[in-house]
């Protein structure tokens, strides 16, 4: 066996080892570093955690795969550094991608299953077919988003939407389109986050296929995307399905309130009794996919809207709100789960293929 350390004890660092280890069998982690005051577990599947600083006494042959978030990189390089470690490997955006996109399609094979992503569909006419529906992916903006680092010109498919529209007198310009007009729930951004666009393009969007994503992470397809989608009958697309450990169920329990997520199934269990047990199989396996972002046929997406809405209107009746502005937001988080699902439960009924995204500093 060859040896590694993981510097996370959390979600993104079990979910790194987790990519490293089943890419490559010899592989096994022989421990997992932090250097914060964060409370961790003493080990994890049996691997122990290690606080480290620059006297920590570590194997420095072994390779160190830091699966943390960007900006904590340059600090924990300048400890393990000070440790003597010679192959220290940041995990970057571009090499999370490389990790899951490799993890996915050997996790699909294996279940007899075949991952398709945007770029492998194949376009078979070129006479402008797309020119007859209309395309729109609306980007989600906030006036309390920060402003980015990274320079982004929008897409012509991309049209940005003011979320929370109604909690502001700011607006964000006179071409941006407003979540609080007409039937909307605009008022509930602070827990819906995202939601309140979605909500807003189910009632009111015109277009034949629509779309919704972050001003900070879009969608990176083809040039030709549209006409990829209507040429191999794709009804859905979604971001890359994210593992997470132990399961979507056990992972939302330990980063959330497990209050709120019991109810959800509690909802469901009483009002969709044909989906419970379906939804509890989906929810203990380990992949969902993250950011409530998709591209869909309008009807899709009404179907989805009409069924999901009912629910997390009932989970957040229940729940109220929260002190913690981040676990206030547990509609938005409890939505990724349920989009997951319902397109996993309805995988013979709606074509749904992968695409990846950015993140904009």
């Amino acid at each position: 066996m060859s040896k590694i350390y993981v510097v996370g004890a959390h979600s993104r660092g079990r979910t790194a080892a987790h990519y490293l280890c089943y890419l490559d069998a010899a592989l096994e982690v022989e421990a997992y570093l932090y250097d914060n005051d964060e409370v961790n577990a003493t080990s994890i599947d049996g691997v122990p955690v290690i606080h480290i600083d620059a006297n920590t006494q570590l194997n420095t042959d072994y390779p160190v795969y830091i699966g943390t978030r960007g900006v904590f990189h340059p600090t924990i390089i300048a400890t393990l550094q000070e440790i003597g470690m010679k192959d220290i490997r940041p995990i970057t955006v571009d090499l999370d991608l490389e990790l899951r996109n490799a993890y996915l399609k050997k996790y699909y094979e294996s279940i007899g299953r075949i991952f398709v992503k945007m770029d492998d569909l194949l376009v078979s006419v070129t006479d402008g077919a797309e020119d007859e529906k209309q395309f729109c992916v609306y980007v989600a903006k906030s006036s309390f988003d920060k402003p980015l680092k990274d320079a982004y010109v929008l897409q012509d498919y991309e049209r940005e939407i003011q979320v929370g529209t109604a909690l502001t007198e700011e607006r964000l310009g006179a071409d941006i389109l407003m979540d609080n007009v007409g039937d909307n729930i605009s008022a509930r951004n602070k827990q819906f986050c995202e939601l309140t666009a979605l909500y807003w393009i189910w009632k009111h969007a015109i277009e034949d296929v629509v779309g919704l994503v972050h001003y900070r992470r879009h969608f990176t397809m083809p040039e030709d995307w549209q006409q990829r989608m209507l040429d191999n009958g794709v009804d859905v697309i979604l971001p890359l399905p994210l593992y997470v450990a132990p399961s979507v169920d056990g992972n939302f329990r330990s980063r959330h309130d497990p209050v709120d997520w019991d109810y959800m199934l509690e909802y469901l269990h009483e009002n969709y009794p044909s989906d419970y047990e379906a939804a509890k199989a989906v929810f203990d396996a380990p992949l969902y996919c993250p950011c409530n972002m998709f591209v869909a046929r309008k009807e899709v997406l009404d179907d989805l809207c009409e069924w999901m809405f009912p629910i997390l209107f009932a989970v957040a009746e229940h729940g109220g709100q929260k002190e913690d502005t981040y676990l206030n937001r547990y509609p938005g988080f409890i939505s990724e789960r349920l989009m997951t699902y319902f397109f996993e439960r309805h995988r013979d009924k709606y074509k749904v293929v992968y695409a990846d995204k950015n993140f904009l500093q």
